[in-house]
């Protein structure tokens, strides 16, 4: 079974940033640190879903 290169950082970041944006809901939540998690998986599903398309076949 082969992978697509991108198809790994893009689930990662899919995971991160659901978990950022439940945190961001919580009231008793570090803001803070929520939008750094959230802003980490976006960052995480670019950079995967550019691999994604410069390494289509």
């Amino acid at each position: 079974m082969e992978i697509r290169e991108g198809v790994i950082p893009t689930t990662l970041g899919t995971a991160v940033t659901t978990t950022g944006y439940i945190l961001k809901k919580q009231k008793n939540a570090n803001e803070m640190l929520a939008n750094t998690i959230f802003g980490f998986g976006l960052a995480h599903i670019v950079l995967g879903t550019i691999d994604l398309v410069q390494h289509r076949r």
